[in-house]
């Protein structure tokens, strides 16, 4: 299964626009294996957030911001099929978000 398959599949499913904006942000991670949703998911939710932090803010960012939000809420959805790892990924998820806008 798909990364893009897999976020297909996740209920209750997001607006229209957001699923577009996953898709675009993700590019060709979409079509990588589904089991690598929480690094892939993460990556791109870094990237997006270190290209907001560069741009500035307003109304215009916020479909940015929900996909940034939407992309770390798959990464640990995707994560709870492996619990002893969880706490490892919630850590590296905090440090890696946290050194964007350095």
């Amino acid at each position: 299964m798909t990364l893009e398959s897999w976020l297909r599949d996740r209920t209750p499913p997001p607006p229209r626009r957001l699923v577009e904006r996953i898709g675009e942000v993700l590019g060709d991670r979409a079509a990588a294996s589904a089991d690598e949703a929480p690094e892939l998911c993460l990556d791109a939710a870094v990237e997006l957030l270190g290209e907001l932090y560069c741009r500035s803010g307003g109304r215009e960012s916020a479909l940015d911001l929900l996909t940034v939000d939407a992309l770390v809420t798959y990464a640990f959805e995707a994560s709870a099929s492996e619990p002893a790892k969880l706490q490892a990924r919630a850590i590296s998820a905090m440090s890696r978000l946290s050194l964007v806008p350095q």
